[in-house]
């Protein structure tokens, strides 16, 4: 198998796909597929259920836009915000967004829509953009995670480890795994033949469902998926718990009764609800990436719509500092805030 992973990667690397592929041959996967459009099931047949979810939807996909740009401009704006932690759940809320925005607008439009297709550049560029988001938010959840850690086992060195660079370093780190991790699966799937078969049975294009249409034997493309994903996920979350674990344990042992100390571990119970609720989809995912399951697109639209929509109102309801900065901002006028 290790060999067949090898010698696949070899051969797109450094071989156009036209010199080992004839333009009649399938096994040898080249890539003039006939399929334009991909036609997307959606998430039922019933009318009166799709004009229901429409405006169930509607209204989660608006909120969860507005509150995730509500705290943007909230951080921006209030200079007591002016922190790590806060330029990381900025950039969190920037990504929320935009996935939000990817995804969601497809299945609403749907709901409307008899003929449910999207073309195969958007079929594409669908798959590109919600990997890169998801792959950047888990690398900015364990920043955050990372962030936590500091400010409460060494506060008195935190300004001075997360600075403005390291946070902006941070950030950029995440972008970068998340379009590579997203780029190595593109490399292969915008090639593959797609001869035929062309129903999607979700909302948006899905990945795994993407690849199994394809006109050739998929196992090896689907464990080249499983990996690359499976692995970016595990070392997020095994990161993720690592981090927990010991900031729990030393908070405990070396608690204070300070107003910051009860802070910090106020947002990092907050941070952990958040990174349950992110990654306990992808867990299901990927015990059972490529088999169908009538729970599938409940986790696809939780993962889609609910997420963006419950990391503002968490990080809200459980944050005094950004409760108190949405009733009255404060300008950084004079502020010698240090970050």
């Amino acid at each position: 198998m290790v060999k067949s992973l090898f010698l696949i990667h070899l051969n797109y690397l450094f071989f156009p796909l036209d010199n080992f592929s004839s333009p009649d041959s399938v096994n040898g996967w080249s890539n003039k597929s006939v399929v334009t459009e991909f036609i997307l099931l959606g998430l039922s047949s019933s009318w009166r259920l799709q004009v229901l979810l429409f405006f169930i939807f509607s209204v989660f996909y608006e909120a969860a836009v507005l509150g995730n740009i509500l705290i943007i401009i909230t951080v921006i704006i209030d200079s007591h915000l002016h922190s790590p932690m806060y330029f990381l759940l900025s950039n969190i809320s920037f990504i929320d967004v935009c996935q939000a925005m990817f995804a969601t607008p497809t299945m609403i439009a749907g709901f409307l829509n008899e003929h449910k297709t999207i073309t195969f550049q958007g079929c594409m560029s669908q798959i590109f953009f919600l990997h890169v988001f998801g792959g950047s938010e888990m690398v900015l959840l364990v920043a955050m995670a990372y962030d936590r850690y500091i400010a409460i086992c060494k506060p008195l060195h935190y300004t001075t480890i997360m600075s403005r660079r390291v946070c902006t370093v941070l950030v950029g780190v995440s972008w970068a795994i998340g379009i590579s991790h997203s780029a190595s699966h593109l490399a292969f799937t915008v090639n593959l033949p797609f001869c035929g078969p062309n129903r999607v049975d979700n909302f948006f294009s899905d990945l795994p469902l993407v690849i199994k249409l394809a006109c050739l034997d998929t196992y090896v493309f689907e464990i080249l998926v499983l990996t690359n994903s499976g692995l970016l996920s595990f070392m997020c979350f095994l990161l993720l718990l690592t981090s927990f674990a010991y900031t729990i344990i030393l908070a405990t042992v070396h608690r204070q009764a300070s107003d910051g100390m009860s802070k910090a571990l106020s947002t990092l119970s907050a941070h952990i609800t958040v990174v349950l609720l992110f990654f306990g989809p992808f867990i299901f995912i990927y015990i059972w990436p490529f088999e169908s399951f009538p729970i599938d697109k409940f986790i696809s639209v939780f993962f889609t719509v609910f997420t963006p929509l419950l990391n503002p109102m968490i990080y809200t309801l459980r944050n005094k500092d950004i409760k108190e900065a949405m009733r009255t901002p404060r300008r950084h006028v004079g502020s010698k805030q240090g970050f």
